[in-house]
């Protein structure tokens, strides 16, 4: 099956329009104001109908308490959240649980050891991604464009579907699904031309790439809805 293709962190119309006519199934909105890709909820309601059931909307938080939870979903009506701080396996099992749709947590990768928190999410979570940790010095989670060793996923199983993420761009995401499998990848930095500003180039070219590659890739994202 095809690979599936998560174009995330997007802003305007235009963007969404170019990631949606290129192929994209999932298409993410960031409701966190630290980032450069944060949207406010008027713009998300409009974006959300932009969409009109061409690919999956993810809305994705970080450390979000349940009434910005609340709020994010009232405006985008996602299909999954996305929680991408520190949050707990406690705190994903009861976000999912409260608010009834699927949830993907991500995790953070930089060694061998980070692998020991995979499972405590696996058996909570419809998806776990895996992104590179953050620099110390950073002052938002995630990869911030940053990838990490791919060959650490090798013959990966843990039970539910993966999303490999961090540091992906048109020029390595060939590489990166050859290494890891993934049955699904996450980009945003990698299909921008500035922090928070999408190329629309560039998204068409990560898309095609990973499409020509997507024939080594068994398993698609199937959520446990």
């Amino acid at each position: 099956m095809s690979v599936v293709i998560k174009i995330c962190g997007l802003k305007t119309s235009d963007a969404l329009d170019v990631s949606l006519e290129a192929g994209a199934d999932m298409v993410g909105f960031v409701f966190f104001s630290p980032s450069p890709r944060h949207l406010d909820f008027e713009t998300a309601r409009i974006l959300s109908g932009q969409v009109r059931g061409r690919a999956r909307k993810v809305a994705l938080s970080v450390d979000a308490p349940d009434e910005w939870l609340a709020s994010s979903i009232e405006a985008l009506q996602p299909d999954m959240l996305q929680l991408h701080g520190k949050e707990t396996p406690e705190r994903v099992a009861t976000v999912r649980s409260r608010f009834g749709i699927p949830v993907i947590k991500a995790v953070a990768i930089e060694d061998r050891a980070d692998l020991a928190a995979i499972q405590a999410y696996a058996v909570v979570a419809d998806c776990v991604l895996f992104d590179a940790r953050a620099p110390r010095e950073a002052t938002r989670p995630g990869g911030l464009g940053k990838s990490f060793d791919w060959r650490l996923l090798e013959n990966l199983n843990i039970g539910v579907p993966f999303m490999l993420s961090g540091g992906l761009n048109p020029d390595n995401v060939n590489e990166a699904m050859r290494i890891t499998r993934a049955p699904s990848i996450d980009v945003s930095s990698g299909v921008e031309r500035a922090p928070g500003e999408k190329d629309p180039d560039k998204i068409r070219a990560f898309i095609r790439a990973a499409r020509a590659n997507s024939g080594a890739v068994q398993n698609a994202v199937e959520t446990r809805v």
